[in-house]
Formats: structure tokens, C-alpha cells, sequence
């Protein structure tokens, strides 16, 4: 048996959890996510104040998606509460970063700056100008769209300018060595 996909989901206090066929359908007080089982072997049962995936037989692929639809939904049920948040650090001479509603503007040394607009459902915002925090319900879309503003500019590796996750260790290369 899947640990991950034994662990029932706890309901919390303000959250509705609807199976419609194939559909889970999670609301809260930040938003409504919806996500579709596309194995027909995975059930999921809301009994009391929880939530249990459960799986129909033990063949490799029915195993792996357990585990997997089982952890999609405590992100969803997790997401509608408390929004998920990813946050990048610009580091670089004159690298900066600016939002304007749902825009973000960055300048991160190309001739020209570099313009993203957030998808629906996404809050950017710039605590200061060398930080952007990404938002969200969906821990999903968040992870995706942090990631396509990191591919602006990778990190370069021999001074580390570029955009880098703030959690992100990062391993500066020594240059080049003059000869004796």
C-alpha cells in the first residue's frame, strides 16, 4: 500500500470537498480548484471530516497514481486556505524588478526589459526591487510560473547573476587561472 495515498485528508473548517464521477471539486474561502482522476481504479470517498483515496487493484500504474491523486488533493484542500507562494531573488549589476497590476516588468541585462503577465488565478508582487513573490491557490500553476520567470535569465555560474529561487543553494565555478 502507498503511504502517501493511505493518509486520509483531513477537512478543514470552511472547506467543501465535492466528488462528482471522475471530478473532485475543492472551495474554500480563497477560491474553488477542480481536478480531474483520469484512472477509473482510484476512488475517492469523503467520510465525516475527511477525504480517502483508495485504489482498485495493485498494478504499477494504478500504485503510482494513487499516491499521486492523494497528494493533488491535500494541495488542493491545503491551496483554498492558505495561498501557496514561491519567492525569487534578482541578483545582478543594475537587475531589477517592478509589478504593475498583473505585469511584471524586469530588467535583467538585456537591451530591452523583459515583460510577464501573470495567468489568471496568479498574484506577483515585489517587496523590493530584487524580489519577486509569486502567489496562488494552485500549487501547480504557482511552481510553473515561477519557473517560467526563473527561465528569463538562469542563473550564471560564474557570477551567479540571474534569477535563483530563495531557497536555492547556488555553486559559484572558479574561473580561469593565470599560469606561473
Amino acid at each position: 500500500m502507498s503511504r502517501i495515498g493511505r493518509m486520509p485528508i483531513a477537512i478543514p473548517a470552511g472547506v467543501n470537498v465535492e466528488v462528482n464521477g471522475n471530478t473532485v471539486k475543492v472551495s474554500g474561502p480563497k477560491g474553488t480548484l477542480t481536478q480531474e482522476i483520469a484512472s477509473n481504479k482510484i476512488e475517492v470517498k469523503i467520510e465525516g471530516a475527511e477525504v480517502h483515496v483508495t485504489r482498485a487493484d495493485d498494478k504499477k500504474e494504478t500504485r503510482s497514481k494513487h499516491g499521486l491523486y492523494r497528494q493533488l488533493i491535500a494541495n488542493m484542500v491545503a491551496g483554498v486556505v492558505t495561498p501557496f507562494t514561491r519567492t525569487l531573488i534578482i541578483q545582478g549589476v543594475g537587475y531589477k524588478a517592478a509589478v504593475a497590476g498583473s505585469k511584471l516588468t524586469l530588467n535583467i541585462g538585456y537591451s530591452h526589459p523583459v515583460e510577464f503577465t501573470a495567468p489568471e488565478g496568479i498574484t506577483l508582487s515585489c517587496p523590493d526591487i530584487t524580489t519577486v513573490v509569486v502567489s496562488g491557490i494552485s500549487k501547480e500553476l504557482v511552481g510553473q510560473t515561477a519557473a517560467t520567470i526563473r527561465s528569463k535569465r538562469p542563473v550564471e555560474p560564474y557570477h551567479n547573476y540571474g534569477l535563483h529561487y530563495s531557497d536555492e543553494v547556488l555553486v559559484k565555478k572558479e574561473g580561469k587561472t593565470a599560469g606561473k
